[in-house]
């Protein structure tokens, strides 16, 4: 039941600053990725500092919830990227590191995948889109279990069920649309430039998965919900923590004045 997803019928606007957004990170995962194929550490480094420039700026256009959404999804995915590459190897890049302009990249992608999300084309067509990724993404999950391909991609049939609960059950099904969208664009670029390569047997499960698994938007989907989930709850814990702090000083204020009375 898609009971998340935009009505069908409605009118919704389209504002040029959503696909400028999508656009302009399409295009910079491109240049960066295949700029990276055979860069040196010290470009790889350049590349991270544009991302972050580049980063910024974005999100100097949204709300102070997005801007914490952004945080969270940068910290939360850089220690996954630190667990599950140079420590689990699922995953190698190139050096054998995690890339300078990974982190940036990560807010760059999930800012994308929120601006996608409320976009007017992604709200006014939600479930022609939500075939398509299915159909899509669960055809190249049978072909990666078929027998054909001869490495096999048992991991990615498993995420791509991952994915559908996220879809299906999630609190944010349209971002999680969304980030198929750019995740697909990044992996296959990365991927097919060796940039970075999947470890063909999966290090926990010991399955074979591809290069790169076929439901791998929902690794950022995970993403997408801890950021989601998570910036309310600190937003909150900060306007606390302000509101204590400005009731202390009143006290305190209040004090002075009668001592001094």
């Amino acid at each position: 039941m898609l009971r998340h997803f935009p009505i069908k019928g409605i009118l919704y606007p389209h504002k040029k600053r959503d696909y400028v957004i999508a656009i302009f990170t399409f295009f910079c995962v491109a240049v960066c990725l295949i700029s990276d194929a055979n860069a040196s550490i010290e470009k790889q480094n350049a590349l991270g500092v544009s991302g972050w420039v580049f980063l910024i700026g974005l999100l100097l256009g949204e709300n102070r919830e997005v801007r914490m959404q952004v945080v969270i999804a940068v910290i939360f995915a850089t220690i996954g990227e630190h667990f599950a590459s140079p420590f689990m190897g699922g995953y190698t890049y190139r050096f054998g590191n995690v890339p300078s302009y990974v982190p940036p990249g990560h807010g760059m992608v999930y800012l994308t995948a929120v601006a996608l999300a409320r976009s007017g084309l992604f709200l006014r067509y939600a479930r022609e889109i939500t075939v398509f990724v299915l159909a899509v993404c669960g055809l190249w999950s049978l072909w990666g279990i078929s027998g054909i391909p001869e490495q096999g991609d048992y991991v990615g049939a498993l995420l791509f069920c991952v994915f559908l609960i996220y879809l299906f059950k999630g609190r944010s099904p349209m971002v999680y649309l969304a980030a198929f969208f750019i995740t697909t664009w990044l992996e296959l670029i990365g991927t097919a430039e060796g940039t970075w390569k999947w470890a063909a047997i999966d290090p926990v499960l010991h399955l074979p998965q591809g290069n790169p698994p076929s439901g791998v938007a929902a690794w950022y989907c995970l993403v997408d919900a801890v950021a989601i989930g998570g910036a309310p709850i600190i937003l909150n814990g900060f306007k606390t923590a302000r509101e204590g702090f400005r009731s202390v000083k009143a006290r305190k204020a209040a004090y002075q004045s009668l001592g001094n009375d």
